[in-house]
């Protein structure tokens, strides 16, 4: 059975490299023969895995835009800064108590603002729609912008309380000329509830007494009873892709990211949106929002239509199970492996990584009642380390530097607090807003982001699995390389609420007598010795490490 169980598993790994996988030793799960043998804290020997040599992957559109080294950050221009006071009531819909109106914040205020993220180490900023709002009846107003005004002719209006469009074209040629990329969000799925088009044209939008029988539901049918656009019909893909296509020359967008993506048909993207939009800038970046948390496989078609990228929401959850909740890094592991068996080494690296978003509660949430202000910061941090260093480009969440808490929507949409950009501030406890020690959230966030930038084997080194937990009688740690020669990177994560132990780590492609030096300073040792083809290590409890070949 022993034989048959490791040929198998022989079989399993030329398949995914057959596929494009990257090596990963733990493909096929608790499956007796790829388990490390039972550990006895605190040491533990794990026996070497097979291997295959992963594929370096090939260079993508993304790539060669120099994507794969960019940190986004992700505004809701609403919620950060208040750069021009005179336009907070524009459209009479201003209640800073109200979690559901406006606030006050806009892109002057966010312009005011962009040497809060250069120092923070972010080079590309994802702000929400600005499009002028027509949102449903009652007390709830457009601050977040998918709600968008859409007009016959189109008048490309921005929300008053936002600012104007010279307002956006200064905040782009601001971020321009820090070297920092604009990434515009985009609706296309949609119109806002009380919106003038659908009255204009109700031919336009999907009848939602007979939405169902034409197709997919979720594609055919009104999501949340906004009014669903027939792109099918080529004057209405006209219309939207015309009208992005002008904003994206008139701003000089960099990037886009499109809302509700799996809403509608890919067809639509190959066959008119990407044509135009990529007729105004052709290496324009392009995400795809697909909130699927199964699987990357969903992501495919629209990849092929001509996305760039997708927002990794299948890693999202398995971080939310093993970090946030304190399970285990075997799902994080598979999540990644999925990743690049289902869309292919190089496409995966070009994926969005995340631990928050607007969508989403707020990750410091996560752990739950009667968990430390300290063990919320550890696992927090943690899944930053995570994002910034596996496969994939990393994007925070305004706030997420500061630790800031937030359940679900809206209270994930808080304002950011006036003390973030007080770097003594942040050495302050907020109890209730931010996890005790928003400030070493933030000097983390800053040396991720450091290394991010300066290191290519993060951006778009392959990536090879070294360990996994595989099995609760195991350390909770992942271990995995990216890169190769001396830029290699090894890095090592203990998701235990204890130490590891002494762990005997697999390496490969490194000498023995190699010296490794750490860069993350965890408290992992900071310098450790590759003998008998391991790493050995003993990593605090929730704890992480980066190390590289000494020189």
């Amino acid at each position: 059975m022993r034989i048959y169980l490791y040929a198998s598993l022989i079989s399993l790994l030329l398949a995914a490299c057959h596929g494009g996988e990257s090596e990963s030793p733990a493909d096929s799960g608790d499956s007796a023969d790829h388990a490390n043998p039972t550990a006895t804290a605190p040491t533990t020997t794990p026996t070497p895995t097979p291997t295959m040599p992963a594929p370096t992957p090939a260079p993508t559109p993304a790539a060669q835009a120099g994507w794969r080294s960019q940190v986004l950050y992700l505004v809701i221009p609403d919620r950060f800064r208040d750069g021009a006071p005179g336009n907070n009531d524009a459209t009479h819909c201003f209640d800073r108590n109200n979690p559901r109106r406006f606030h006050g914040g806009d892109l002057e205020g966010l312009r005011q603002n962009l040497g809060y993220l250069r120092d923070l180490g972010a080079t590309a900023v994802w702000i929400t729609p600005p499009n002028r709002q027509a949102g449903p009846p009652g007390d709830a107003c457009g601050y977040h912008g998918y709600w968008i005004d859409y007009a016959d002719p189109a008048d490309d209006a921005l929300q008053p309380e936002l600012g104007s469009a010279d307002d956006l074209a200064r905040l782009a040629a601001d971020l321009h000329a820090s070297s920092m990329r604009l990434v515009l969000d985009m609706v296309v799925n949609h119109a806002g509830d009380t919106a003038r088009l659908p009255h204009q044209h109700p031919d336009w939008f999907h009848d939602p007494a007979s939405c169902g029988q034409l197709g997919a539901p979720q594609v055919f049918c009104p999501v949340d009873n906004h009014p669903d656009f027939k792109q099918e019909r080529g004057d209405v893909a006209t219309y939207l892709s015309t009208l992005e296509a002008r904003a994206v020359t008139r701003y000089g967008v960099d990037g886009i990211r499109m809302d509700t993506a799996k809403h509608v048909l890919p067809k639509y993207f190959h066959d008119s949106f990407f044509p135009a939009v990529r007729g105004a800038r052709p290496d324009l970046f392009a995400i795809a929002e697909i909130f699927e948390q199964g699987s990357t496989g969903s992501f495919v078609p629209y990849l092929d239509a001509g996305f760039d990228s997708a927002f990794h929401y299948p890693l999202y959850a398995a971080l939310l199970d093993a970090i946030g909740h304190g399970g285990s890094t075997d799902r994080i592991a598979q999540a990644i492996a999925d990743g690049i068996a289902r869309v292919g080494a190089a496409r995966a690296l070009d994926l969005v990584l995340f631990v928050d978003n607007h969508d989403v509660p707020r990750f410091a949430n996560a752990p739950g009642l009667g968990v430390s202000e300290d063990e919320i910061r550890r696992r927090l941090m943690l899944g930053l380390d995570l994002i910034f260093t596996l496969p994939g480009i990393p994007q925070l969440y305004y706030g997420d530097e500061l630790g800031m808490y937030g359940g679900g929507d809206p209270d994930n949409r808080r304002d950011l607090p006036g003390w973030a950009t007080d770097a003594a501030a942040r050495a302050e406890p907020h109890a209730g807003v931010a996890v005790a020690g928003s400030s070493i959230v933030y000097a983390r966030v800053q040396k991720l982001s450091s290394l991010r930038r300066n290191v290519p084997a993060l951006a778009d080194g392959e990536y090879h699995e070294l360990w996994r937990q595989n099995g609760a009688q195991n350390p909770n740690v992942l271990a995995f390389s990216r890169g190769s020669g001396a830029g290699l990177r090894i890095v090592v994560v203990g998701n235990g609420s204890r130490n590891t132990g002494t762990m005997s780590i697999p390496v490969h492609g490194v000498a023995d007598g190699t010296r490794l030096v750490d860069d993350l300073g965890d408290g992992a040792p900071a310098a450790v010795t590759v003998t008998a083809g391991k790493l050995v290590v003993d990593l605090p409890a929730r704890s992480a490490a980066i190390y590289r070949i000494a020189p």
